[in-house]
């Protein structure tokens, strides 16, 4: 099977807080940061403060095209497994509306997710309302030219729970219900760590299935990944002893990931999640991830 060599891009890992939350940093300052590094693409967050003005989001997207860059894909954190149907049904028109978004940004990829793991949830409820709300917006996407592609996450930055599909068994049941050209996954290798699983055996199991990729690396600061477990619950973003680490210097075994990706004829975005220690060390990960690239794509 033809493979095309991925591509790059970049999402701001470091400053979401700036860019989402206190508004210390502006989009445009991302897009000049971002615009010298060694990438084809930048990846967008539904969130950026500015994107609620829709008059931006041409702005925006003219901005990175000046650089001869594009925005390919979108990450946005619906909660589709929340008991109460209208409560689902607004986020299928916010998941609707960062659809709409991804297009004008003139992107090809919005994430979706399945939503937060509430104690209250059977296995079967969660996995239904993931499944009916994601089946939900896939003709609106297809009707735009947009893949939904769904990750295996970890949590959100602004969830008090952790992800329901974290776990690869619940993860591959809601990707195995879903048969459309326009869904795929949206690979992350640190985040199978964090459900205390093995991110080969889950890209195994998935990479058939696999259109996009979140290049990251996680090491512990402190303690073991039971540590971790036992205090992710019930609070808001990530647990305080886990790091997101340079490329290439963490849990992470990029030659199997990559041998396993380009055997499947892999051939798309991948976008790094790094620079939490500063832009160089984003470089850095750019660099590694392009010697990685050249190897198993030659």
């Amino acid at each position: 099977m033809p493979t095309h060599t991925p591509k790059l891009a970049a999402f701001p890992k470091a400053f979401m807080q700036a860019l989402c939350k206190d508004g210390t940093m502006s989009v445009s300052e991302w897009i000049e940061l971002a615009s010298k590094l060694d990438i084809q693409g930048l990846e967008w967050y539904a969130g950026f403060l500015e994107m609620a003005d829709e008059s931006n989001w041409s702005r925006f997207r003219k901005q990175v095209e000046d650089h001869g860059k594009v925005i390919p894909m979108m990450c946005c954190s619906p909660d589709f497994t929340h008991p109460d149907a209208a409560f689902r049904e607004q986020e299928i028109a916010k998941q609707k509306h960062w659809i709409e978004m991804t297009h004008a940004l003139g992107g090809s990829y919005c994430r979706v997710l399945s939503g937060q793991r509430r104690p209250e949830l059977t296995i079967d409820e969660g996995v239904t309302y993931a499944v009916d709300s994601i089946q939900a917006c896939l003709p609106f996407a297809a009707e735009r030219g947009i893949t939904l592609i769904i990750e295996n996450h970890y949590k959100d930055d602004f969830w008090e729970y952790p992800e329901f599909a974290q776990k690869m068994d619940i993860f591959c049941q809601i990707v195995d219900r879903i048969d459309h050209p326009h869904f795929g996954v949206n690979y992350d290798p640190s985040n199978t760590y964090l459900a205390g699983e093995d991110p080969i055996e889950l890209l195994r199991r998935v990479s058939h299935r696999v259109v996009t990729m979140h290049a990251s690396d996680r090491y512990l600061i402190e303690g073991t990944l039971e540590d971790l477990r036992r205090e992710e619950g019930g609070a808001v973003g990530y647990a305080k002893r886990l790091s997101h680490g340079e490329i290439g210097k963490g849990l992470n075994d990029y030659d199997a990931i990559f041998s396993e990706l380009k055997r499947v004829g892999f051939g798309g975005w991948i976008s790094i999640e790094d620079g939490v220690d500063g832009m160089d060390q984003l470089a850095r990960s750019v660099t590694f991830l392009k010697q990685k690239i050249a190897q198993h794509w030659p």
